[in-house]
């Protein structure tokens, strides 16, 4: 059964009265699983309230207590993995492998902050006299403002938290509208877990009655966003009034390099994970698929028999491994990548519409095209639905080059037999994540984040804590 959302604020389900509601729709049916009561000026206050008192609460731990915190909500997110990755299916679509897999995937992140919370060490170095010494002590920066995309609604989240809280930072989490449900389910783990209640609230509700006020608060010191370079333009602006610390996971664009020295088979495999997973709808995702012309034949006869075998159909169905698009606006933006495409001369050799046997749900077909030329949207915007462009090339200099000149600069791929070649590939590729011969680019222990326009800041790794923290120096000489 679908559990509606609410606002947690310091620990309480509060649902207010008099603000617009919110419906959350199943993409699968197109029903309206809940109305949900947004969050208005009173809740906001709140929030802010609970996270001041949360934020005293939880830096008060020691990094032994935060720890043992952290590592008890992986252990709640495991237990309810089921419960969690059902809501995935329900809000967001995701067959219930796919969401069950995205929970126990995201709570590494809390193991691994768990055990980074540990690693926070104050520095000590000697003074330029005996009597001197130089210290540098980590402290958190304070209350976080956490955004997040509903593509990965417990991933992002997750990350965010997990590293705050290993900072010893608070939080208010804004999730995306598409989303609330499962988010709240990740809440009460950390609730439940023992975190303080007011250091981790949840407001769900619009950007300008949530964000925009927050964004104004001097004692939100940092913000943590993952979401379209547009709003993160937005975000930079807003943000110079109070001099917030931020911290961008924006959009992607990402190259997927098969080279010359390449097999096949690993390429073809790794390229139907990179780009239909989660139906596209990853930040990561492969898009632009640029193969020597040597395998191009063999790998578009691969890739599109598996797009081919990929079942379509509602994430609660048996064997489906792949579900709807999130919302009707992403159905009708791949259609237009695809009329775009096809009017400019591309052909599309499998997918490119709505199932025909499909009539209710935001469903469209695992798309492969060619013959793609490079004024076509496909190759210039971020599709985030599953259309795979492929693009031959012979010139290696002239493909990285290609495969460099957006703006977008998150991610990339390279499938290749050779570690001198992926290597000094990869070298000249701009991505701040680069996968070879995987489609894993995003892992709890690595810091993770884009170059360019894809945004700055670490998620990940110990830099992903160190984001969190503040550093301050001290002095001191010993009184005579």
């Amino acid at each position: 059964m679908y559990q509606a959302a609410t606002q947690i604020i310091n620990g309480q389900e509060v649902r207010p009265n008099g603000t617009p509601l919110l419906d959350v729709i199943n993409p699968a049916t197109e029903e309206v699983l809940s109305s949900v009561s947004t969050a208005g000026p009173a809740e906001v206050a709140a929030a802010l309230e609970a996270a001041r008192q949360g934020m005293a609460e939880w830096r008060a731990k020691s990094a032994w207590e935060r720890s043992t915190i952290l590592r008890r909500v992986g252990v709640l997110m495991r237990e309810r993995a089921d419960a969690i990755g059902r809501l995935l299916t329900y809000e967001i679509g995701k067959p219930l492998a796919e969401g069950r897999g995205e929970t126990m995937g995201s709570a590494d992140y809390f193991e691994w902050c768990a055990d980074e919370a540990r690693r926070i060490y104050d520095v000590t170095l000697p003074g330029r006299s005996a009597t001197s010494r130089f210290e540098i002590h980590h402290e958190p920066i304070g209350i976080v403002l956490a955004l997040t995309a509903w593509n990965f609604p417990i991933n992002l989240s997750a990350r965010k938290i997990a590293m705050a809280l290993a900072a010893g930072c608070s939080l208010i989490l804004r999730p995306a509208e598409e989303g609330p449900a499962s988010v709240a389910a990740l809440i009460r783990c950390c609730h439940d877990a023992g975190v303080p209640v007011g250091a981790v609230n949840l407001l769900v509700g619009s950007p300008d009655a949530i964000v925009k006020p927050l964004m104004a608060e001097k004692d939100v010191r940092m913000v943590s966003f993952t979401g379209s370079t547009r709003v993160g333009k937005l975000l930079i602006q807003q943000s110079a009034e109070t001099v917030k610390r931020l911290s961008l996971e924006l959009g992607g664009h990402a190259p997927f390099l098969v080279l010359e020295d390449a097999d096949i088979d690993t390429a073809v495999t790794v390229a139907l994970g990179a780009k239909f997973r989660n139906a596209g709808q990853v930040c990561t995702s492969a898009s632009r698929f640029f193969v020597h012309q040597s395998h191009v034949r063999a790998f578009t006869e691969g890739l599109v028999e598996g797009a081919r075998k990929i079942k379509l159909g509602n994430g609660f169905e048996d064997g489906v491994q792949m579900g709807p698009l999130a919302t009707n606006r992403q159905r009708e933006r791949a259609e237009r990548l695809v009329a775009d495409a096809r009017q400019k001369g591309a052909s599309i050799l499998t997918g490119g519409q709505r199932p025909q046997a499909m009539n209710r749900g935001y469903f469209f077909e695992p798309t492969v095209m060619t013959d793609v030329p490079e004024n076509a949207d496909i190759l210039t915007q971020e599709p985030f639905t599953p259309i795979a462009a492929i693009v031959p090339f012979t010139n290696t200099d002239e493909i990285i080059q290609r495969a460099n000149s957006l703006e977008a600069a998150l991610a990339a791929y390279v499938v290749s037999r050779s570690g001198g070649a992926s290597d000094a590939i990869s070298a000249r590729l701009q991505a701040g994540a680069i996968a070879v011969n995987t489609a894993a680019v995003a892992t709890p222990e690595a810091p993770f984040g884009g170059l360019k326009e894809s945004g700055y800041g670490k998620e990940g790794g110990p830099e992903g804590v160190r984001d969190f923290l503040i550093q301050r120096y001290v002095h001191r000489v010993a009184a005579q």
